[in-house]
């Protein structure tokens, strides 16, 4: 009996056993032309393997070039579209630049103080004091996710002069959202229609 740890390594497993083997053989023909037909008849096959996939642009191209990643770019056969290159397949991507800035309120996210920057922004007068309310009932809606807890306005009206360095004047007596009616609002989303 055969194992798979004892066999070859297949590069992408997910055209199987039998494909990797085709591929293996069209590599030890010599004859170009018998070569083109055989490396035609196994793009054939890995196309009707995946017949959900014909819709996608370039999805011939892409069968050349999981063929060309098969061979480990062995095979020389006239391709109709530029064939990779193995170091294209083995160079790291660029690492990409994370923000590390701690967050304060790591329960506001980052889109609460980018929100609270630009009502900082925004100009006196209606406007900003909706703005400002629907801010802070955001506020108070993901204080409640994260904590559980039923929260009080002081809390988050401290919370927002806080993020906004004292810049946001904010009106004492404005009247947010309830926590229970926030929890109840939040647990009917989460029932499944049926």
């Amino acid at each position: 009996m055969e194992y798979n740890t004892n066999r070859k390594k297949m590069y992408l497993p997910e055209y199987g056993r039998n494909i990797q083997e085709l591929v293996d053989k069209a590599k030890a023909i010599e004859d170009k032309e018998k070569q083109k037909e055989f490396v035609l008849a196994i793009i054939n096959i890995m196309g009707n393997m995946n017949p959900h996939l014909r819709d996608i642009n370039d999805f011939k191209h892409k069968l050349w070039d999981h063929l060309a990643v098969m061979s480990n770019f062995e095979l020389n056969i006239d391709s109709p579209y530029p064939v990779p290159t193995k170091e294209n397949f083995e160079t790291r991507p660029k690492q990409v630049p994370y923000n590390r800035k701690p967050i304060k309120y790591r329960y506001f996210g980052k889109v609460i103080k980018q929100l609270i920057d630009k009502a900082i922004e925004y100009p006196e007068g209606d406007e900003k004091n909706l703005l400002i309310k629907v801010i802070m009932n955001h506020m108070k809606k993901s204080y409640i996710m994260w904590n559980k807890d039923v929260v009080t306005d002081d809390i988050i009206f401290s919370a927002i002069n806080e993020l906004s360095n004292g810049k946001l004047v904010i009106n004492k007596d404005m009247k947010l959202a309830e926590s229970k009616e926030i929890v109840h609002r939040n647990k009917r989303r989460r029932v499944p229609k049926k």
